[in-house]
């Protein structure tokens, strides 16, 4: 292995660390508002939408996961009283899917939880990302 792969490996372990590390403090900080690491992505994804809402579809693209898979999730969620349905005006064929202030507190207790988290991923991903770009 030359020397600039074995610099470029050593970078993307390196990155895949800190993603890892931080992944595992999210489980945790989930776990203590009593919500799976999935559940708060979808929360998120939800309470980032424009208007604060969205649509299956639009959260298979945003969690990259298939269309079974995010009903299902959104049907938990649902039964857990975290998100709601609401049908579209436009199309009855549309539902969005929206927070309930339950499930937007948990998101923001989390959140806030994992603001010290996000900022050190940040300051890490610049560093990575000013190897990367060094070793161009």
């Amino acid at each position: 292995m030359d020397a600039e792969t074995r610099s470029e490996i050593e970078r993307t372990a390196a990155f895949r660390s800190e993603l890892r590390r931080f992944l595992a403090r999210t489980s945790v900080a989930t776990n203590e508002v009593g919500l799976t690491p999935q559940r708060y992505d979808l929360l998120l994804m939800v309470g980032s939408a424009p208007e604060a809402r969205t649509t299956v579809t639009e959260l298979c693209n945003a969690l990259q996961l298939r269309q079974t898979a995010v009903t299902e999730l959104v049907k938990r969620a649902t039964d857990a009283g975290l998100v709601m349905r609401e049908p579209s005006a436009d199309d009855a064929r549309v539902s969005f899917v929206k927070l309930t202030p339950e499930g937007e507190r948990r998101l923001l207790r989390v959140f806030e939880m994992l603001r010290e988290d996000r900022s050190a991923f940040a300051e890490a991903f610049q560093l990575l990302q000013r190897r990367f770009n060094a070793a161009e």
